[in-house]
């Protein structure tokens, strides 16, 4: 079906921005998908706040044309499903990973971070970053732990005068 140039315009003005404002791309094949599961996909990603769209390939390289994923024409052959990571870099990647292993047809093609082109097989390493909440624990606990110890290390030394008074006081009671 033919677009006509205003919507063409539209679409690629569209996938600028929300590729501008991205933080990872992931680029997949989705041949032989169905449309019950397209549209479980499509609502898996905007529950974890993934941009995903299909485009056109030649609109897809004008859109991305200027932006850190500029690398990501070279993969663009055949059918393309864009999905982009606006807030979280591994959401994209986690839904089109797990989107995947439920669905044979669906192959992941090429996945973009920081104006690099990843093969994928790096999607695991992606998928597994820890998300904004779960970094800033970890980055708690690990502020956490020398203060923790330095106040445990500093209770075991009354701990210990008082447990050195108490076996004096019990051996004393024994002796009389």
């Amino acid at each position: 079906m033919a677009i006509r140039l205003e919507d063409k315009q539209q679409i690629v003005s569209e996938v600028n921005q929300a590729a501008s404002s991205a933080l990872s791309a992931v680029l997949a094949d989705y041949r032989g998908v169905t449309v019950e599961n397209m549209t479980l996909l499509r609502k898996n990603a905007r529950e974890n706040k993934v941009y995903l769209r299909i485009v056109r390939n030649t609109l897809l390289k004008r859109a991305v044309a200027d932006t850190e994923f500029e690398c990501i024409q070279e993969v663009l052959v055949g059918p393309t499903i864009l999905a982009l990571s606006e807030e979280d870099p591994g959401a994209a990647a986690r839904v089109l990973k797990d989107f995947s292993q439920e669905n044979e047809d669906f192959e992941i093609k090429a996945l973009c971070v920081g104006g690099q082109l990843l093969d994928s097989s790096q999607i695991d390493v992606l998928a597994k970053l820890p998300t904004l909440d779960q970094a800033r624990s970890i980055l708690m606990s690990v502020m956490l732990a020398p203060v923790t110890k330095l106040a445990r290390t500093m209770n075991e030394v009354p701990a210990k005068v008082t447990r050195a008074a108490a076996a004096v006081r019990d051996q004393k009671q024994d002796a009389a």
